[in-house]
């Protein structure tokens, strides 16, 4: 079985991860049953240095690349899907940062805080363009409320990295773009994620009532309804990182299905397993294709990039939809017992299909960039 080949680094995050998830395999089945985040493993994420592993070394974090990052993301991937799904989250606001750092932005506060131990929640994935809740001008920042849902780890992060539209902004509607502490007063957690699949991610929404964000906070106030260059960004960002942990739900599915017909050679076993190989060497190259073209969080902040970055991203999402159907089909009627773990595993992974953007979505905001029109319609 191929994979991403990554540089030499004096520490093998890889491993790091790998020693991580096999901490965490045991619980996985149980906390897929009950929906409760796995508190314990962003503990262990933070003092294995994984948690920080993208901020540079300058700034008390591990110097990680880009691709080095989705390895991480990818092995967690293959012992706990949902823990590899969120920390996904948080990496990549991170990796933002990263970008921004090497484009001559400031980004020391960011790295500072995650390198003392902070976990990121992002709300980005409800709110895209125009944003949502509300916001009043006071002395010193504003008084913002809004229900942000979902917000993957909510109950294990430390920063919120949020926008808040601002419709009574001067010169028109506005959005905010800020992180505010979750034990800010005014920020509550109700518990609302309830789904088919990756049920142990803690993605509750994150209820922001009457809370003071100061103007310190507040990192960008733009347009609400223009394409923001920002998104071009964390489109490059996140995305390889996000697909990289949904690799890692496929690479598991692959070795259990394979596992568990290893040595037979029933023509219609064979078929099947073929079939499976494609889907899952065409995610893995698409993937790798994402992390090669980000040139380590070097790429331009163009609609080009972001768009030919989400074209990937729905082709990763099909094929490793279908390798993880495949290895079901692949072994049977075993493989759609709940005493399977493929059978989790094919819930998980169609998590994929609905991170910015959806199929549907995606293609109209490619096509329109190809066809010189701009992203938005």
């Amino acid at each position: 079985m191929t994979t991403s080949t990554i540089p030499e680094t004096t520490t093998d995050w890889t491993a790091s991860a790998r020693r991580i998830g096999e901490t965490l395999r045991p619980g996985v089945a149980e906390r897929d049953r009950t929906g409760e985040i796995d508190a314990a493993a962003f503990d262990r994420l933070r003092e294995a240095g994984l948690a920080a592993a993208l901020v540079p070394t300058e700034f008390g974090g591990g110097g990680a690349t880009h691709r080095e990052a989705g390895e991480i993301l990818r092995e967690l991937g293959r012992h706990d899907p949902a823990t590899a799904v969120t920390f996904a989250m948080h990496s990549h606001l991170v990796a933002t940062q990263v970008w921004r750092h090497k484009h001559g932005a400031d980004a020391t506060p960011v790295f500072r805080k995650v390198a003392d131990g902070a976990i990121l929640v992002s709300t980005g994935a409800s709110d895209w363009v125009g944003s949502s809740g509300t916001a009043e001008r006071v002395d010193g920042g504003y008084r913002v409320s809004a229900r942000k849902s979902p917000a993957s780890g909510c109950e294990v992060g430390t920063v919120l990295v949020t926008s808040i539209r601002w419709d009574d902004a001067p010169e028109g509607p506005r959005v905010l773009h800020c992180a505010v502490p979750m034990a800010a007063p005014g920020i509550r957690i109700e518990k609302t994620w309830d789904t088919l699949g990756l049920r142990a991610t803690g993605s509750h929404s994150v209820v922001l009532d009457d809370v003071f964000v100061p103007d310190a906070a507040v990192s960008l106030i733009r347009p609400a309804e223009l394409w923001p260059p920002l998104l071009n960004v964390v489109i490059g960002a996140a995305m390889p990182l996000v697909m990289a942990a949904y690799l890692g739900i496929a690479d598991g599915a692959v070795e259990l299905a394979t596992s568990l017909v290893a040595g037979r050679t029933d023509p219609h076993l064979c078929q099947l397993a073929g079939e499976m190989t494609n889907a899952h060497i065409t995610a893995q190259d698409v993937i790798d294709a994402m992390f090669a073209t980000s040139d380590d969080l070097g790429f331009a902040n163009t609609d080009d990039y972001a768009a030919r970055t989400l074209s990937r991203k729905t082709v990763a999402a099909e094929n490793l939809i279908d390798t993880v159907r495949l290895a079901i089909e692949t072994v049977g009627g075993v493989g759609y017992s709940r005493t399977c773990e493929l059978e989790m595993r094919y819930r998980d992974v169609h998590g994929s299909l609905f991170h910015p953007l959806p199929r549907a979505k995606q293609t109209q905001f490619t096509g329109r960039v190809v066809l010189g029109s701009g992203p938005l319609g």
